[in-house]
């Protein structure tokens, strides 16, 4: 049986003690601060993170360089017989298709497989997971990719902003629509649903905008993803929750999703700087998976 290295990027939410604990790799990230290079997990923590960002740095974000990817390749291929790469979403950034062009080197063909599945934070990271138990479970790299490519619309993310100014300053909104948000104080829901990331509601405060998301999570279960499993206890999906720098808020409003969706297990991790650095601190977000049967 093949030997299989299954491989992310930092997108996904897996620390790199974690990814080591998984029996993966993580390829971090890099990101732009005041004309320095730093990478995330390794040379730039979440908390260093906000405290630039916060302090009005200047930062944007990049791709992986092709010799960072193809060296984590070469690597892994030295104890392996192939990878199966899982990139953020191709809708959100470059670097998946980046990584498609280079698995056709000749070196890489028919040993990399890089999937594209369209996630991000908390579902790309269930990605993962998926890949790993697929591997363990007899599957072939090829396979893997299949599998998880067919199942890419089978999740959704819906995040709340704190605040309109990240988005203004990156150019997604205009100057006028962010004066009057903020003078309106509306608290804009965003959705991640395969590609893109969209608007999806207004809420005038944050406990409606929680409701939105509540009852956005509760349709997608019911709806598209099947509700619930045939005992009528455990949901066929798995409960996800994100958020920017804000912990304890993210506490408390878990709390409230256990509430509303009892008996069944939420995995909370920070969102990923590429999305945070466009949306800034003190947004949360919920996501639903489909279960990969």
């Amino acid at each position: 049986m093949s030997k299989i290295a299954i491989m992310t990027d930092s997108n996904s939410g897996i620390t790199q003690k974690q990814a080591e604990e998984m029996g993966i790799s993580v390829l971090p990230m890099p990101f732009m601060i005041d004309g320095q290079t730093y990478l995330e997990g390794v040379s730039l923590t979440h908390e260093e993170f906000y405290e630039k960002l916060e302090a009005g740095a200047d930062i944007s974000t990049s791709q992986p360089s092709p010799e960072s990817v193809m060296d984590m390749w070469r690597k892994l291929l030295k104890d392996h017989d192939e990878v199966v790469h899982i990139p953020m979403s191709s809708g959100l950034s470059g670097s998946c298709q980046t990584a498609i062009m280079l698995s056709n080197e000749e070196e890489f063909e028919g040993k990399v497989h890089v999937v594209n599945n369209q996630r991000i934070s908390v579902t790309q990271r269930q990605s993962v997971l998926d890949a790993i138990r697929l591997s363990e479970e007899g599957k072939t790299a090829d396979e893997i990719k299949e599998i998880l490519e067919e199942d890419k619309l089978n999740s959704s993310i819906y995040i709340m902003l704190d605040t309109l100014y990240y988005l203004k300053k990156g150019g997604r909104i205009t100057p006028a629509a962010a004066a009057l948000g903020t003078l309106l104080k509306l608290k804009p829901v965003l959705q991640i649903q395969g590609e893109k990331l969209d608007a999806f509601a207004k809420a005038r405060t944050k406990n409606q905008g929680k409701s939105i998301m509540l009852t956005a999570m509760e349709n997608d279960i019911k709806n598209r993803f099947g509700g619930l499993s045939e005992d009528d206890e455990e949901l066929d999906v798995h409960l996800q929750m994100a958020y920017t720098k804000d912990l304890e808020a993210a506490n408390a409003f878990k709390e409230e999703v256990a509430a509303k969706f009892p008996g069944n297990e939420i995995c909370m991790d920070p969102l990923s700087l590429s999305v945070a650095c466009h949306i800034g601190p003190g947004a949360l977000a919920v996501a639903v998976t489909k279960k990969l049967k």
